[in-house]
């Protein structure tokens, strides 16, 4: 598996998978708007550059001063999205969403809850270090590596945009509830898969 197919299905995989990105913006996009929604979904977009920023300074200080540590992040990277494949597959239901309050939310407002949620969720830390040190190699060039990071961002700021748009409709909003369980079967089958055959990979 090529680093960038390895970078794009384990991005889209676990973007797709909700959590609490995914339940601020449908709360967002159902209180507030469409418009509301998207400036959240930028500001999750905004969060995942500073988690990218960061893991790229520390995969490359592991790589330039233990490679057996770096092999053991590999590794513990692999079991984490494991985990969350399993955790994503067994979900029953759909995502739990706080609809209360009316509060209204300024353009600004709207995009720092988006930047807050995203930047201060622990899930995102662990997805940004699991996936970077899945498919960063000591020979990995650094503007490779950006590009990785930017299509990260890219991929939550798309399907964000997306959710913003369908939960400010409430036709859509329905269709993709019930979409919701099939949907989480896939990923969490697909993320656990990835997972093993990238601890495999790392353990040669």
């Amino acid at each position: 598996m090529t680093e960038l197919l390895a970078v794009a299905l384990i991005t889209v995989l676990a973007v797709i998978a909700p959590g609490a990105d995914f339940a601020m913006i449908v709360r967002n996009s159902y209180l507030h708007g469409r418009r509301t929604g998207l400036l959240a979904a930028a500001g999750v977009a905004a969060g995942v550059l500073v988690h990218v920023t960061y893991t790229m300074l520390g995969v490359g200080l592991l790589i330039a001063s233990s490679t057996f540590l770096f092999t053991v992040i590999k590794l513990v990277g692999a079991a984490y999205l494991v985990y969350v494949g399993v955790r994503t597959f067994r979900t029953r239901g759909e995502v739990e969403v706080d609809l209360t309050g009316t509060t209204e939310l300024t353009p600004l407002a709207a995009l720092r809850t988006g930047f807050l949620t995203n930047v201060l969720n622990p899930k995102t830390t662990l997805f940004v270090v699991s996936t970077f040190s899945q498919v960063v190699s000591p020979g990995t060039p650094v503007r490779r590596q950006v590009g990785y990071g930017l299509f990260m961002a890219l991929a939550h700021l798309l399907w964000f945009g997306v959710v913003a748009v369908f939960f400010s409709h409430d036709r859509m909003r329905t269709l993709m509830l019930r979409g919701q369980k099939v949907l989480n079967k896939v990923i969490g089958s697909v993320l656990a898969g990835l997972g093993v055959s990238l601890a495999l990979a790392s353990s040669h």
